[in-house]
């Protein structure tokens, strides 16, 4: 007869929680790690499919940075400065104009001294960075009268005809660039303390502000040299008189582009050209 206690499980049936078997547990052992090694083959091979097929090529890398300044080349020295100068009033003016009018021989001094005496009284043609005008002075006689004769004009078509044609912009640049010579060559004319930008400023208002004359003006001739009968016009500067010998016509084409240089100067004045000069 039995009791009614439950059998003791120990003794009728294993227990299901454990296994006891050791080829049990090492066959499931052995399954898990084929089961992963297989696992890490797919997402090895996965990995290799995507970044090799499938996965977009970075953007390239683009460099935004400014391109570095080009280095200016170093000035020549003044009393060498003719070749570079030529070569550059060849690109603002036309080659045959400036072979024909300008002298090509110490060109920053002439420019300076001329500049410097146009306000004056009188200049020198032997300082003038360009070569006499074609021909003879022309005037016109009626018994002791004499007068410019219109006929002069002539002389100086082609200087006011390449001086329109100049052009203005590469004019200016090539000024600005060699600025420091003609501040140079304006310190050895014995200004120390002043500057040739204010000079050169100050000589195209001269020309500018020429009065137009009313034609053929009436000269005299006390020694060699013509002179203007009226007083009022023989005491002008040196560079209005020239203004006024060319006649009335070239006068005003050549005003027009006097304005033109010296408002490009003015523009450009603080920031390029120093008003200033150390």
């Amino acid at each position: 007869m039995t009791n009614g206690n439950p059998p003791d499980l120990s003794y009728l049936e294993p227990d299901l929680r454990t296994d006891p078997r050791p080829e049990r547990r090492e066959n499931s052992a052995g399954r898990w790690l084929l089961f992963l090694g297989v696992l890490l083959l797919i997402l090895g091979g996965a990995w290799y499919l995507w970044t090799t097929f499938y996965k977009s090529a970075p953007a390239p890398v683009v460099d935004t940075s400014p391109p570095p300044a080009p280095t200016a080349e170093p000035l020549p020295p003044l009393a060498e400065s003719d070749k570079a100068i030529a070569a550059g009033l060849a690109t603002a003016i036309d080659n045959d104009a400036f072979a024909k009018m300008m002298v090509n021989q110490d060109f920053v001094r002439r420019f300076v001294i001329t500049i410097d005496n146009l306000p004056r009284k009188t200049y020198s043609q032997r300082f003038s960075p360009m070569k006499p005008m074609p021909g003879q002075f022309g005037v016109d006689r009626n018994g002791d009268q004499i007068r410019i004769s219109p006929k002069n004009i002539e002389r100086y078509a082609l200087a006011v005809r390449t001086l329109e044609a100049v052009n203005t912009e590469r004019l200016v640049d090539l000024y600005v660039r060699y600025y420091p010579l003609f501040q140079e060559a304006y310190k050895e004319q014995g200004y120390p303390n002043a500057y040739f930008n204010d000079r050169l400023v100050e000589s195209l208002d001269v020309m500018i502000a020429t009065p137009a004359s009313p034609g053929q003006l009436a000269l005299s001739q006390p020694k060699v040299f013509y002179e203007y009968s009226d007083a009022a016009l023989e005491g002008l500067p040196a560079g209005q008189k020239i203004m006024l010998r060319m006649g009335p016509e070239n006068a005003a084409r050549v005003k027009v582009k006097l304005k033109e240089i010296r408002n490009l100067i003015a523009k450009e004045g603080p920031s390029k050209v120093p008003a200033k000069s150390p």
